[in-house]
């Protein structure tokens, strides 16, 4: 299990890195036999998203550090040092460039892209 990364450097310069999702067998909820599971991180608020198919948008930072979720579609995320990921259904995305160059999304389906956005900072 992984996610993907969108982190910007001293330069402002956005780029990708695939983070493995540690997991570790617990007892999650007694008295449930226990699961592999990752250590929690604290969420402030959460919220759905609908991209149109078709939709193209300008190059910019995210504006806050939040984790998105895709649950139908694709789209094209392109860092600013040139390097695109294509994020589909079960896809995690984790945007940290919150300044600098940005990124740059199109929706690549034919289907409307939707996701689950959970806002960490």
């Amino acid at each position: 299990m992984h996610y993907h990364r969108l982190f910007v450097d001293d330069q402002g310069e956005s780029h990708w890195e695939t983070v493995p999702v540690r997991l570790a067998e617990r007892s999650f909820a007694p008295p449930a036999q226990a699961i592999e599971i990752s250590e929690a991180d604290a969420a402030k608020r959460m919220l759905f998203l609908r991209l149109r198919a078709g939709w193209d948008e300008p190059i910019h930072p995210t504006p806050v550090r939040q984790r998105l979720v895709c649950l139908t579609g694709r789209v094209r995320v392109t860092a600013s040092d040139g390097e695109s990921r294509e994020i589909g259904p079960g896809d995690v995305w984790q945007m940290e460039d919150r300044h600098g160059k940005g990124h740059h999304t199109c929706v690549i389906s034919a289907d409307d892209f939707e996701a689950v956005i959970i806002q960490i900072d």
